[in-house]
């Protein structure tokens, strides 16, 4: 669980008129909604919303909502950017339970990459999957998702068969064995450059296609005086 905070307030009044005004007095309208409860209009400070947005893995975290001295588990689903600006417009929260189960993309994380044949041998690592879906009690999500790259080859692929997930996480892709990343050659780019020697001959070939025009024209001028 996630040791995030967020401060709200619970509001009263719904509708745009009202979003409008939460919005003129620096606050940010929104909603909690899930776990059989129903929806909890909120707002959010304005500046405290712009720190949210700019925390990596956003929609990945747990935070706790705290209004008073209440606090629930939540976590972010969706947040309405203005179009022009970018500031943002209203927040979703899903009401969780520790019981609760969901759907959510976990990132990946590479480890030993020096241990890696194919990476000593100057190849490139190809990432296929950044993030993974998965699915898994709110209670039980992981942080992140690890592959080892100890003694990956050129050419190698790893499949999230090789990954080790944690109890009571699975995939959403169930049909195949799907690739996450491969050790691919390095990509060459070869460079043609004519040699000094071309350059040359083919100066001098034109050298004597020039001594042979200046040759036949002085012949002319010579059976001109005959």
């Amino acid at each position: 669980m996630s040791e995030n905070i967020i401060t709200v307030e619970l509001r009263d009044r719904v509708g745009k008129g009202a979003a409008r005004a939460a919005r003129r007095e620096g606050l940010i309208p929104g909603v909690v909604y899930g776990d059989k409860t129903p929806p909890q209009p909120i707002t959010v400070d304005r500046k405290q919303m712009d720190k949210l947005l700019q925390q990596p893995g956003l929609f990945n975290t747990l935070f706790e909502l705290q209004t008073g001295d209440k606090k629930q588990q939540v976590l972010p689903r969706d947040v309405q950017l203005d179009v022009v600006t970018d500031v943002p417009l209203h927040v979703d929260f899903l009401r969780l339970s520790d019981e609760t189960e969901i759907t959510i993309n976990v990132p990946v994380v590479f480890l030993n990459e020096e241990e890696s044949e194919g990476l000593k041998q100057g190849g490139v690592l190809n990432i296929v999957r950044h993030q993974i879906e998965v699915r898994c009690k709110a209670g039980a999500i992981p942080q992140s998702l690890e592959v080892d790259l100890t003694g990956a080859e050129m050419g190698d692929s790893i499949h999230i068969s090789a990954v080790t997930l944690p109890d009571g996480v699975v995939p959403t892709i169930t049909d195949r064995d799907f690739t996450i990343v491969t050790v691919a050659a390095p990509t060459i780019h070869v460079e043609v450059v004519a040699e000094e020697g071309e350059e040359g001959e083919e100066g001098e070939i034109l050298e004597g296609a020039e001594g042979e025009e200046a040759a036949a024209a002085d012949a002319g001028e010579d059976g001109g005086e005959e």
